[in-house]
């Protein structure tokens, strides 16, 4: 993807969950590409790291953790996300967990599409570095 859309285009057209699907993808490449960046290691120990970070009740505590550093506009997408009707959760996670998680997740969307590389990456490092974590991406 090369063209970013700016905040109202993507407000327009994408719904809390349809940001949610993105940003998590977006979310498990950048957090899988720090690893690999960071270490050598055997895949499953690869993935204990990243399932870790990338699993609802991680994500809902980091979410929680984070929003008094959130903009205005980053506020309102998290909500967006948050507060969409679901029709399932994760299994291991309560119901609240799984939607703070989809907040999260669609905040990560709306960065993907809005070209806000910098943001994400700054973000990126806080969730990893608050699992013990600390080298650059």
């Amino acid at each position: 993807m090369t063209e970013c859309m700016t905040e109202e285009e993507v407000f327009r057209r994408f719904s809390g969950p349809a940001l949610a699907y993105l940003g998590d993808s977006v979310m498990d490449l950048m957090i899988k590409s720090y690893f690999l960046k960071n270490g050598n290691m055997q895949a499953e120990k690869y993935h204990k790291k990243v399932t870790a970070i990338v699993n609802a009740r991680s994500q809902a505590v980091f979410a929680e953790n984070i929003q008094d550093r959130l903009t205005e506009t980053e506020k309102d997408i998290y909500r967006r996300g948050r507060n969409a009707s679901v029709h399932t959760h994760a299994k291991n996670a309560t119901l609240g967990e799984y939607k703070k998680a989809t907040g999260l997740e669609a905040l990560f969307g709306y960065l993907y599409l809005t070209g806000q590389q910098e943001r994400m990456e700054s973000l990126i490092l806080d969730l990893i570095r608050s699992h013990g974590e600390d080298h650059e991406l």
